[in-house]
């Protein structure tokens, strides 16, 4: 049984509850993860928008800023983004070579979801950065 993780979505919407403990994974990771969950959605903005700030990551996607702020600390400790600070702003770069982390889909990693697009927005930044 796998149990989602509780990310709560700005007021107005609904919200899911926490559920009493976590199912982990064999690999020792807690909280499902997916391409469709926040942290799959997170993802996919900052390789779009390597350097928007999280308030703006969190009023796209519909989340709160405390949401976003620990799913970025997921993906860091996952080692699927790295952070580097220029100045007060953050800037995320994508591991591509990271695994996906759902148990179905072992030994796939980021670069064929996300690679073109990471490529393409450090060539140009993308009309949903704006």
């Amino acid at each position: 049984m796998v149990i989602q993780q509780a990310v709560r979505e700005k007021s107005g919407t609904k919200t899911r509850r926490r559920k009493h403990g976590s199912a982990t994974y064999r690999d020792g990771h807690g909280a499902a993860w997916s391409l469709l969950s926040a942290q799959g959605r997170v993802l996919f903005h900052l390789a779009a928008c390597a350097d928007a700030p999280v308030a703006e990551v969190a009023q796209k996607l519909g989340l709160t800023e405390r949401a976003v702020w620990g799913v970025v600390r997921d993906l860091r400790q996952r080692g699927m983004i790295r952070l580097r600070k220029r100045g007060r702003r953050h800037h995320y770069a994508i591991n591509l070579d990271a695994p996906l982390l759902h148990p179905t889909i072992q030994g796939v990693t980021l670069r064929p979801i996300l690679g073109k697009l990471a490529t393409q927005a450090k060539r140009e930044r993308p009309d949903a950065c704006d």
